[in-house]
């Protein structure tokens, strides 16, 4: 076996450019597939994390402005939901809606704990779900539970930066009382902090916030769990029979779209997984396309190959080498060949992927009110690069088994004369 290496080598050696475009080949069709799925991956990561910071079958309704004139009533009115909405939400789409929610924002609040306080907070008035529907983390004590709301209860839930800002130790803060502008409130809980402009915002009770600030039947936003909704179709279509039921409430034409806001996070989540899809195919696709010009590239060269040696296998067999020696020197040499240049190629693949990723995985868009990752580690996985490699080293290995064979099969006098 020694003397087999030491043969291949003096064959490289003594064809370098021959080669060089041989691993070329190799090496640029494994790169250029695992860089291609590594940035693919950056950006499905990137949208994936985005999707998780809410629950994806879910929907949010908010108040909008009326597009056509209705019962009396000119287009351009603005539409404020209330509580016969959200009952209306609760009990007339139990077949598909899960779980209810509302809230009420009261803007421009001071929260004040001895010396220390904090202006131009918001407190948001809602409902236990709101933690499910948002994917609130709470760190230390707990959210806004059922006897909160039934009893009315003067508790609040804070963010980490209002806690600390209230109180250097934030986690302290738990089971004190605070000043929310005029009134007492009981700290249970504290909210992991985000990249949105939600860390200024405390938490308490729906039914505590519409009683203090005297909101009477306003309701803000309600939002909905939903679950039998397969498709897209499915999604918007009771999309289209919820507004047909709710905007009535408020005299608006029931295919006015514009009357209420909604945040259909299912058919935007199935969106995006159609879309995931299509992105993922198209980069294999692509990434394959590039291994198998790779492939193409080797065969080439190892039918040349084969062919400019026809004579020196002739010699060989004429000396009393056997048509299997002759066979197994190629098939070693294209072996050889294709796993170094293929591991080469997948290194270089591994190293452009982690450049992206120590680049532009960190990378955040700033759009004011909240901050999103655009791309996520771009990476792909150690099972794909070994896959990969090993297919280009067996293309590479049928490739010169194809023409070695032939070559191998040949009379000694017809490969002697071979031109």
């Amino acid at each position: 076996m020694i003397e087999l290496f030491k043969e291949i080598w003096a064959t490289v050696q003594h064809n370098k450019l021959r080669t060089a475009l041989t691993g070329f080949a190799v090496g640029w069709g494994i790169f250029i597939l695992i860089f291609l799925l590594g940035a693919g991956n950056g950006l499905i990561n990137a949208q994936m994390k985005q999707s998780e910071e809410f629950l994806k079958n879910s929907m949010v309704v908010y108040g909008g402005m009326t597009t056509k004139p209705h019962a009396g009533f000119n287009m351009g009115r603005r539409i404020e939901l209330n509580n016969k909405d959200l009952q209306a939400t609760s009990t007339a789409f139990s077949e598909n809606i899960m779980k209810t929610g509302a809230s009420l924002y009261k803007g421009s609040v001071v929260l004040r704990l001895g010396a220390n306080y904090m202006a131009n907070q918001t407190i948001e008035g809602t409902y236990p779900m709101r933690t499910e529907i948002d994917k609130i983390i709470i760190v230390h004590g707990r959210f806004i539970n059922d006897i909160d709301i039934k009893e009315m209860r003067k508790v609040i839930v804070l963010s980490q930066t209002q806690a600390k800002e209230l109180l250097r130790e934030g986690d302290a803060l738990l089971g004190k009382d605070i000043i929310v502008n005029e009134s007492v409130f009981r700290v249970v809980g504290i909210t992991k902090d985000d990249s949105s402009s939600s860390n200024s915002v405390a938490y308490a009770p729906f039914t505590t916030i519409s009683t203090i600030y005297n909101y009477g039947h306003r309701v803000d936003r309600i939002e909905f769990s939903v679950a039998g909704l397969a498709t897209a179709e499915e999604s918007d279509a009771f999309v289209k029979k919820y507004r047909e039921r709710i905007n009535p409430n408020h005299d608006a034409a029931p295919d006015d779209d514009g009357a209420l806001w909604i945040w259909n996070r299912l058919s935007q989540s199935l969106q995006m997984s159609t879309g995931i899809s299509i992105l993922r195919s198209a980069l294999w696709i692509v990434g394959l396309l590039t291994l198998l010009s790779g492939i193409v590239g080797v065969s080439n060269i190892m039918l040349i190959t084969v062919k400019e040696r026809t004579r020196e296998f002739g010699i060989r067999k004429a000396l009393g080498a056997s048509a299997w020696s002759i066979l197994r020197m190629v098939i070693v040499e294209s072996m050889v060949i294709t796993t170094f240049f293929g591991y080469i190629g997948m290194l270089c693949g591994v190293i452009a992927n982690e450049y992206m990723n120590a680049t532009l995985g960190n990378q955040v868009v700033d759009a004011g009110i909240f901050q999103a990752t655009m791309f996520l580690n771009p990476t792909v996985g150690i099972d794909v690069c070994l896959q990969a490699t090993l297919v280009m080293v067996l293309a590479g290995t049928v490739a010169g088994f194809v023409p070695a064979y032939k070559a191998s099969r040949m009379r000694p006098i017809v490969a002697l004369n071979a031109k």
